[in-house]
């Protein structure tokens, strides 16, 4: 995979891990004004999560890189998007592709007994052009 320079997230957390791989898959953009993306079409996704915390397991990881592939890449790897259940009241556009895996991995890292967290989904759709996720802690943006 080629070397990609991330934006970086400010996070507390002592140890950082990133975790860079691919999937294909297919979508469309269930609107008219979407032009083209209404269209049955498809990217080579380039995913990196970045994941955070303070304590290891017992193996010493914060969490096994396999661990973090599999969760994506088995589920959506040469499917097509929008024939998942969590596609279907959100169209599949990046920006919604960049939560739901925030949402799959973070639900994973949750049942972990030394509680890593997702600070950063960052999802590359095309050579020129990507979308980041970051969560927003409760309270941070209720101006």
């Amino acid at each position: 995979m080629l070397q990609q320079i991330y934006p970086s997230v400010q996070h507390p957390y002592a140890f950082e891990l990133n975790k860079d791989f691919n999937f294909s898959s297919a979508h469309y953009i269930p609107y008219e004004e979407a032009g083209k993306c209404h269209n049955v079409h498809g990217h080579t996704y380039f995913i990196n999560l970045t994941i955070a915390g303070d304590e290891l397991d017992k193996m010493g990881f914060l969490v096994n890189f396999s661990e973090l592939k599999s969760l994506i890449h088995k589920r959506y790897d040469h499917r097509l998007l929008n024939d998942f259940e969590e596609f279907k009241d959100n169209s599949p556009s990046t920006e919604q592709v960049a939560q739901t895996i925030y949402n799959i991995v973070q639900e994973s890292l949750d049942n972990r007994d030394n509680k890593p967290k997702c600070v950063q989904v960052f999802v590359r759709e095309t050579p020129t052009s990507y979308v980041v996720y970051r969560p927003v802690k409760q309270g941070e943006n209720n101006a």
